[in-house]
């Protein structure tokens, strides 16, 4: 026991999770939400989360509030990772409660599900995303703009891909993130130029629905940021 020290002169506050998990679907960005079924907000969209344990780090927790959300088994081969801290003393009417929020990316979303006091869960469009419980609409922006600079200098749009994927459906994720339509050529020229991005899969291809011949498959290479960077299109349309 420290001497002096009185852990009752500190109110006590609680520690929360919250996740921002971000998947496509037909080619659509979508968040994973839950409709809260008791107050604070009942009735209104929120992120998953829960309570941190006494026994847990707030990692832990993410995973075990990410498994529960999601009904995966095994969560430990996503990517999730720690966002930021949000502090705010008014963020939550019930009492003093800080939230570690983390963005996850599922490349196979499966059907949700509500935990906890979630009355139901759904894959909701991030477009229509908005006027979300506590200050889930920030956490959700944050999580967004996150996801969209690390596309520009890291391979982790691969993170959304199936296990072996085209060209043409990693495309589709940075247009999804970015908001934003790439040309196809110059963006295969752009990948394939880029040292372990992605790594071809020998005499697989895919059918893709089009005309022309199948779309050769891909696996992510073992590179872990990009050199040079994949910059978005800047307003005006041309690459940055």
């Amino acid at each position: 026991m420290t001497v002096g020290y009185d852990k009752h002169a500190y109110e006590p506050f609680a520690v929360t999770v919250d996740l921002a998990v971000l998947t496509l679907r037909a080619d659509v960005l979508r968040v994973l939400l839950v409709r809260r079924g008791q107050e604070p907000y009942a009735g209104r969209w929120a992120l998953p989360g829960g309570f941190v344990r006494p026994t847990e780090s707030a990692e832990t927790a993410a995973r075990r509030e990410l498994a529960e959300e999601t009904g995966l088994a095994d969560v430990s081969g996503l990517h999730l990772e720690q966002l930021r801290t949000y502090s705010d003393p008014g963020r939550d009417p019930r009492m003093r409660v800080v939230s570690v929020a983390f963005a996850a990316l599922l490349p196979h979303p499966p059907a949700p599900r509500g935990g906890g006091d979630a009355a139901l869960a759904d894959w909701v469009p991030y477009a229509d995303a908005r006027g979300l419980a506590f200050d889930h609409d920030r956490i959700l922006a944050d999580a967004h703009d996150r996801v969209g600079a690390k596309l520009e200098y890291t391979c982790l749009a691969t993170a959304f891909c199936p296990p072996e994927f085209t060209l043409g459906e990693l495309r589709r994720v940075y247009e999804s993130v970015w908001g934003t339509e790439l040309d196809p050529p110059n963006f295969r020229r752009k990948v394939l130029a880029t040292p372990g991005f992605v790594t071809p899969v020998p005499g697989a291809a895919r059918l893709t629905g089009g005309r022309g011949k199948p779309a050769a498959l891909y696996r992510a290479g073992p590179a872990t940021a990009l050199h040079p960077p994949l910059l978005r299109p800047t307003r005006e349309g041309h690459p940055a």
